[in-house]
């Protein structure tokens, strides 16, 4: 949660206003030229602190008093003058009301308006002058109705000081660290007043005395900045300009102004935002300050006070600026003092120098500038490294700036040079004694052993086959005109008929053609479809004749079938081990001979490779992961074509993360074929059951699948490579 008013330090300017108040007079000559420069207010733990800024130290702790009724504390400066040149401002924060300074000649008094009775402490720090409001014998009763009220009203970002209505210039939204929602008002000057309230899940901001150009009165739609805010609506409302802010989720806000610059941002809430942790964001504790045209040292100051830091702040660091922040984090309210005014900031430890950046460059440059001197009339000094893991060449070439396929600056100096020996392993450097130092480091970090890691593959091509087939031969013959009788049935008259299963067939049985051979029945097929063979395996088959008593007719039929199921797998397993990130291949495999022409026109003989190849690359991942490139070649002898012998190929390419001795499948190519046929004699074929008797049917079904493994395992030690 921010830490609102009541419970972190909140500075404040108060405005110094002239009050006609009788004051002693009591002439310090010494005391003459010592004025009030500045007062703020800053509240803690409870008790607020005012602080009164002097251009000179005092001697002692002035004396003052305080009233009851109304509610006052009164301090008297003797020898001091009003340097700000206002003499009034309400300030409305926590239990103060309002200050007022009256002068008299070489005195001045100081006026703090409770709202309730409170004691104090003043002490010297410096040039200033502490005090301190004591709230702890306030009464209770007065201050939870105050409190209470407060509640309800809106939180004055800044009175209203414009005695005029003047026209706001822009309205803009951007987008800040961590995706925060960055409202920008431009207003006409640094004296609008601005009212800041949350009403229901909204924020709404008005500003006092002010009007909205035309083309200013719209509706924001900033919800693709992926920010809280979903919308910004601007408009006018009487003599102030209201705007209402969309934002969605848990959020939290705050404002900020640099002088005509206005400044809405609204964040997601965190769980801790005191918490000071790494990151682009600003983590720190939260605080509210509000000044008119102070001086930038004094603002450094606050900051510096605020966060226990010690700040150097250079001599050309001048000028004022105005500044209005509410519930803004202290690294970022720095930040924004360092933009406003142009400096930069250099830490060290606990320590900030506080510079214009023009400035901050240049010294750094001086400092490069002497260090680089310094190296060139440093001595030089030779050391000797022995590698252990890594060869010597290629180290030398490193630090040389040779590295294969890079292109890289020398590690050394220009006065540096480097030596290696092959029998030793070893280098011998020469340079300055830090940059050996350097050298010493880098070798420390890459000669150490390299982890080994053992890949298996597991290539798998699984098939499954089915067929089936059914026909049949149909046939009938007449012998009686061959054995000396009269072929054929009476149609009517002499006409007689004879049927078989061809043309050639009835000429034979009718003896109008010499018989063909010595066997006539293959001429006697009605109906010739038998069953085909399957993976070279010939159907079976059963016939059935049906003859008379004399021999000399016959109808024969003849069913063939076959039914064939086989199923075959078969498993390759390429294994290698090879170094963290070392390519590694293994292959096995046979070379096919063919001939090829020559630019000569004569022929020669080529070989092409048929084999199963396992090539991968690995890379060991800090969380204990094995990222592999893979390819991956399973090929093997086809068909003989006029061309020579093909290859029947199956490659895998690929990347991929797999956990220490887990196993991931990398690919696989399934394939199916389902054929059915049949043939028949038409119409005789379409007959229910005796249809069977003219016509033949198969089947073919066919499955195939190959299916890749891949088993990664880091190599902890040599028994585990064995």
């Amino acid at each position: 949660m921010n830490k609102m008013i009541e419970n972190s330090m909140v500075t404040r300017p108060l405005r110094v206003a002239a009050l006609g108040l009788s004051l002693l007079v009591s002439p310090v000559l010494a005391w003459a030229q010592n004025a009030i420069q500045s007062i703020n207010t800053t509240q803690q733990a409870g008790a607020e602190v005012v602080r009164i800024e002097l251009s000179q130290p005092l001697s002692s702790v002035p004396a003052g008093f305080t009233i009851q009724a109304p509610p006052r504390i009164a301090i008297d400066l003797p020898g001091v003058t009003n340097a700000i040149g206002r003499s009034s401002l309400d300030i409305n924060q926590g239990n103060l009301r309002s200050a007022n300074i009256a002068q008299a000649g070489e005195r001045t008094r100081l006026v703090l308006n409770l709202k309730q009775p409170a004691n104090y402490t003043a002490q010297l720090q410096g040039k200033a002058l502490l005090l301190v409001l004591d709230t702890s014998n306030k009464a209770t009763s007065t201050s939870s109705n105050v409190s209470s009220v407060n509640q309800k009203e809106p939180v004055h970002f800044a009175e209203s000081l414009n005695r005029e209505q003047m026209a706001l210039r822009d309205v803009d939204f951007r987008r800040g660290q961590d995706n925060a929602g960055r409202v920008v008002v431009e207003l006409p000057n640094n004296q609008v007043g601005v009212d800041i309230r949350q009403q229901g899940q909204s924020l709404v901001v008005e500003f006092l005395r002010s009007s909205l150009p035309d083309n200013l009165r719209r509706r924001f739609d900033v919800t693709d900045f992926g920010t809280p805010v979903q919308s910004i609506t601007t408009s006018q409302s009487g003599d102030r300009v209201r705007m209402v802010v969309e934002p969605r989720g848990n959020w939290e806000h705050s404002a900020y102004q640099t002088d005509t610059q206005f400044v809405l941002e609204v964040r997601h809430q965190k769980q801790d935002p005191n918490k000071l942790v790494q990151g682009p964001g600003y983590q720190g504790e939260k605080l509210s300050l509000n000044f008119q045209n102070i001086e930038v040292r004094a603002l450094l100051q606050v900051i510096a006070d605020f966060t226990n830091f010690n700040v150097v702040t250079s001599d050309t660091v001048t000028g004022n600026v105005t500044l209005r922040l509410k519930d803004v984090p202290w690294d970022q309210a720095l930040d924004i003092i360092l933009q406003a005014k142009g400096l930069g900031m250099r830490k060290s430890g606990n320590v900030l120098w506080i510079a214009p950046k023009d400035e901050i460059a240049a010294k750094e440059k001086l400092d490069l500038e002497a260090k680089a001197q310094v190296t060139q009339l440093e001595p030089l000094r030779t050391q000797s490294f022995q590698l252990n893991y890594t060869k010597a060449e290629e180290v030398t070439k490193g630090l040389m700036g040779q590295g294969a396929g890079t292109t890289t600056k020398p590690i050394l100096t220009q006065r540096g040079s480097v030596i290696f020996e092959t029998r030793t392993n070893q280098i011998f450097v020469t340079d300055i004694p830090s940059k050996l130092e350097e050298i010493q480091d880098l070798i420390r970090k890459i000669d150490i052993p390299v982890r080994q890691v053992m890949i298996e593959a597991r290539i798998v091509e699984a098939s499954d086959t089915f067929g089936r087939q059914l026909g049949v031969k149909l046939g009938a013959s007449d012998l009686r005109g061959i054995n000396g009788g009269t072929p054929g049935w009476g149609v009517g008259g002499s006409n007689r008929v004879a049927v078989t299963g061809n043309y050639l067939g009835v000429g034979e049985q009718t003896r109008q053609a010499e018989i063909t051979g010595e066997s006539y029945i293959p001429n006697t097929y009605f109906v010739n479809l038998p069953a085909t063979s399957i993976g070279g395996q010939n159907p079976a088959s059963f016939a059935l004749s049906l003859f008379s008593s004399t021999a000399n007719r016959f109808l024969n039929l003849e069913l063939s079938a076959l039914e064939a199921d086989g199923k075959g797998k078969i498993v390759s397993s390429p294994r290698v081990i090879t170094a963290d990130q070392v390519k590694a291949l293994i292959e096995q495999g046979t070379e096919l001979p063919y001939q090829v022409a020559t630019s000569s026109g004569a022929t020669a003989i080529a070989f092409r490779k048929a084999n199963l190849k396992l090539e991968v690359t690995p890379q060991i991942t800090p969380e204990g992961g094995i990222i592999l490139d893979v390819d991956i070649n399973k090929d093997s002898v086809g068909q003989t074509t006029p061309a020579g012998i093909a290859i029947d190929t199956k490659h895998v390419k690929t990347q991929v993360l797999v956990e220490n001795g887990g196993t991931v499948v990398i690919g696989g190519i399934f394939e199916q074929i389902e054929r059915e046929e049949e043939s028949k004699v038409p119409l005789l074929g379409d007959v229910p059951v005796l249809g069977y008797l003219f016509k033949t049917r198969g089947r073919t079904a066919e499955k195939t699948e190959l299916l890749v493994f891949l088993t990664p395992r880091v190599i902890s030690d040599r028994s585990a490579a064995r």
